[in-house]
């Protein structure tokens, strides 16, 4: 029953990603492009080393917004301000750790818990706001996106930017000097003359691990579970509604924070208006790909991470790259369906074993007088 159970859990987003496949191959035939073509060359662009270490520093922060994003899955509770949440974190961040000089492992810890306190209390407020005033978390966090950009726009444009160069138009923070770098895993694994392999790899095995443990392994992760699956009934065994959502939320920003740190770490060491957005939003498609499950966040960010690296090759063989939005749109709308039709299967074939169970306890099986 496990291993069927397990098999059917493997077939959404086998099925989604067979779909997306489909769908993208359609959409190149109508354009009179080769799919066969299009993909081995995205497939072989895609497996180069520099690519693979390219796939692994794009896939980091999809996998920690697609973990701020589970954990209020778990909880149903949809958290859809990641993205102001760490833009926020990270622009913070960078200021705070281009203001200070310290010991390196200090400097690291002090940027990186002023983003994880950030994106914390940027997310607390919808929760907040939920417990206090029933305010949906889908309005308020939506809303507070908005207001994330809009203040971290004034603030770097008024407060923190540094003094530019005469021929530098773009606006930025001043840069987080090298006590406040992580350093490339390049020598550990042997990859000279190679793009950087970014050190908060670690840092995020860590907050996956710490993910699952909390999640699976402690009270709290129980209390958080029982309240999806029955807030009547984890009310009624003593967990406070209201204080679950405000530190389920709180823990998702707090997550959500530490989105930015690998880029701001390993490559940009200062927020720029080049610095990367999006995540937060390709987070919720990871989380719903991976089943809210760390491992399989992580497969669905190496996922996206290797769509979006592979399709840069498709501009040298004259291929819209928008083909891999459209692969991506239908990944993330056909694997929510999958899944749907999943725990369908899956609930069906639990009744049918209960029915079973119940029939062959019946007095009649078993041959004992009524």
């Amino acid at each position: 029953m496990t291993l069927r159970r397990i098999g059917l859990g493997m077939l959404a987003p086998a099925s989604a990603l067979i779909l997306a496949l489909l769908v993208s191959s359609a959409a190149l035939l109508l354009i009179e492009k080769s799919p066969v073509d299009a993909f081995s060359s995205m497939a072989s662009y895609g497996t180069t080393t520099d690519s693979l270490i390219s796939i692994v520093n794009r896939a980091v922060p999809l996998f920690l917004a697609g973990l701020a994003v589970a954990i209020g899955f778990k909880m149903n509770l949809f958290n859809i301000g990641v993205e102001g949440q760490y833009r926020l974190a990270a622009l913070l961040a960078a200021s705070v750790g281009a203001a200070v000089t310290l010991p390196a492992p200090l400097h690291i810890a002090l940027i990186v818990t002023v983003g994880v306190a950030v994106g914390a209390v940027w997310a607390g407020i919808p929760g907040v706001l939920k417990v206090t005033r029933g305010v949906h978390e889908v309005i308020s966090t939506i809303m507070m996106n908005f207001i994330a950009t809009g203040i971290s726009a004034y603030l770097l444009a008024n407060y923190l930017r540094a003094e530019n160069a005469p021929n530098d138009l773009i606006i930025k923070t001043p840069p987080i000097p090298a006590s406040g770098r992580l350093p490339a895993l390049n020598g550990l694994f042997g990859l000279t003359d190679r793009p950087d392999l970014f050190g908060f790899v670690t840092m995020a095995v860590l907050v996956g691990l710490g993910y699952y443990l909390l999640v699976w392994r402690t009270r709290f992760g129980f209390d958080l579970r029982a309240s999806g699956l029955n807030p009547d009934a984890a009310r009624v065994s003593g967990v406070h509604p209201g204080g679950m959502v405000i530190r389920t939320m709180l823990l998702s920003g707090g997550i959500a924070g530490l989105v930015g740190m690998s880029d701001l770490l390993g490559f940009f060491h200062r927020y720029t208006l080049d610095f990367p957005v999006g995540l937060g939003f390709t987070g919720i498609a990871v989380a719903l790909l991976g089943r809210n499950h760390p491992a399989g966040i992580a497969l669905g960010a190496l996922l996206f991470g290797f769509i979006e690296r592979s399709a840069q090759i498709l501009d040298l063989e004259d291929v819209p790259k928008e083909i891999i939005v459209i692969m991506q749109g239908v990944i993330i709308l056909s694997v929510v369906i999958a899944y749907e039709v999943v725990r369908r299967l899956i609930e069906a074939q639990e009744v049918r074993a209960a029915a079973e169970r119940t029939r062959a306890a019946s007095p009649e099986a078993t041959g004992v007088p009524a």
